[in-house]
């Protein structure tokens, strides 16, 4: 537990002093913002701060900082460093930044801030790569709780049921004006999400169990390590607990309805900092819950609602589910709203008219059932799905940070905050794809051999350019 509490404390503190200084390096000002600018009662309103927060903290809230953390616990205490180093130099840097940079743009979502930095065929690319990502986001999102739900309720109630339940839920909440459903629900959401996270939080110091220490050692405890090395499935795995290209597509959403550029360090770093403190927490939970029963378990969901139940009793078991229900709810639905949003932008349609909203949004739709059918046929079909999503959302943020890396050189700022982090995701992502059984499937000395590689063309291409722009 010494290490838990140091990593605790780490997350927290970080929030204060790194924070502030990636603040100050971006230096925000008195000026207007779009909320105030370019208000259309649907997207661009104001909204106070508090609830700017807990938007911003349950769009970015999905499976990643839960599901994620509980199979990222399975690696061991290199679990814990990632969440805390990952969340405070990588994840809430590129979510602020994102965010800041969306503000200072017109609200522009992400693929535009991409392109604005990384060039007009860059810009092409992660527009439709992004739109993908959300629509594999939004099906995703919905298997889950749908499962979950159904566990709760009556036999009659099964999982298509509250699929379609939750489905419903999102059409509206992609096509309703921001403050109509998601302005509303999201408090209730909040409340089920922060009850789970701190009744485990508080259970852990009741319960006091043993855990690994960092002084014990940093070493794969995964069952099936030389299939699932640290580096670089972990770094994959736990995902939005860390750092995760989703949460950038989904600040220029609360960019839109921000009446400050102060707001944006609570807003935006700190919704990524408490999202580090979930995964944490679910990361200690699950090393216990490994402890006592071992590794044999796959499903996230099992571990959930045995630790639930065990630790909070039935009542609060509930509760405690319900708030891991509502974390994935809360980012599908926003998924979707991002994917119409990304589109409305780089088709300049108005999204004041319903109609222009449903002719973008019905095609989406499909697509997304398409993929939801899919996975529920195939009993493998989740999982691949999950994958190629994780894999798909790193990538987004790899070029989110060259992007923000771009925009400090041309700003003459300190560039090294995000040039690591994009370095170093880089040489995640590329393994990763060479390394996965869904993906190439190489040899690991083979995929370490070509990820390097890649890194060292990464870290070529940045000087060059550098070099070339200095001299103009």
């Amino acid at each position: 537990m010494w290490t838990f509490t140091i990593c605790l404390l780490v997350l927290i503190a970080g929030y204060f002093l790194y924070g502030r200084y990636i603040e100050r390096l971006f230096g925000p000002d008195g000026r207007r913002t779009p909320a105030l600018t370019k208000a259309d009662g649907v997207d661009f309103m104001p909204l106070p701060g508090w609830k700017l927060f807990m938007i911003q903290f349950l769009n970015i809230a999905g499976l990643g900082p839960i599901f994620g953390a509980i199979m990222g616990a399975k690696f061991g205490t290199a679990s814990y460093l990632w969440i805390v180093v990952g969340s405070i130099f990588a994840g809430a840097t590129h979510d602020y930044l994102a965010g800041m940079l969306s503000l200072r743009h017109g609200g522009e979502s992400l693929p535009e801030i991409i392109g604005r930095y990384l060039g007009m065929t860059t810009k092409q690319v992660m527009r439709g790569f992004t739109v993908i990502l959300m629509i594999l986001v939004g099906a995703v999102f919905v298997a889950g709780p749908a499962g979950l739900l159904a566990n709760l309720t009556p036999g009659y109630l099964d999982v298509p049921f509250w699929i379609m339940v939750v489905f419903a839920y999102y059409v509206l909440a992609t096509l309703l004006p921001i403050d109509k459903i998601i302005g509303r629900v999201y408090p209730l959401f909040a409340v089920a999400l922060l009850f789970m996270a701190v009744g485990i939080l508080v259970m852990l110091y009741v319960n006091y169990p043993v855990l690994p220490e960092l002084w014990d050692g940093i070493h794969n405890t995964n069952p099936q390590a030389s299939l699932f090395p640290i580096f670089p499935v972990m770094f994959v795995s736990i995902a939005c607990g860390a750092i995760s290209g989703f949460h950038a597509t989904q600040s220029p959403m609360m960019a839109r309805c921000m009446v400050k550029e102060g707001l944006g360090r609570p807003v935006f770093y700190g919704a990524m900092i408490t999202e580090g403190i979930v995964a944490l927490i679910w990361a200690a939970a699950a090393t216990y819950f490994y402890h006592e029963n071992g590794m044999g378990e796959n499903n996230a969901a099992v571990i959930v609602d045995s630790i639930t139940r065990n630790w909070l009793g039935v009542v609060g078991g509930i509760l405690a589910i319900l708030g891991v229900i509502a974390a994935p709810i809360t980012s599908g639905d926003t998924a979707f709203r991002s994917a119409r949003l990304i589109v409305a932008d780089f088709m300049r349609v108005e999204q004041k008219s319903i109609r222009r909203r449903l002719m973008i949004c019905i095609p989406m739709f499909l697509v997304a059932i398409g993929i939801l059918l899919y996975s529920l046929k195939d009993a493998e079909g989740f999982g691949k799905i999950w994958r190629y999503f994780a894999w798909a959302n790193q990538t987004l943020a790899v070029f989110t940070l060259w992007a923000v890396t771009v925009y400090f050189v041309r700003a003459k700022k300190n560039y090294w905050v995000t040039l690591v982090p994009a370095l170093f995701m880089t040489g995640v992502c590329t393994t990763y794809l060479c390394i996965a059984p869904e993906g190439l499937n190489l040899p690991h000395g083979v995929a370490y051999a070509i990820g390097g590689v890649c890194v060292a063309i990464a870290v070529g291409w940045f000087v060059f350019w550098k070099i070339k722009r200095d001299k103009f």
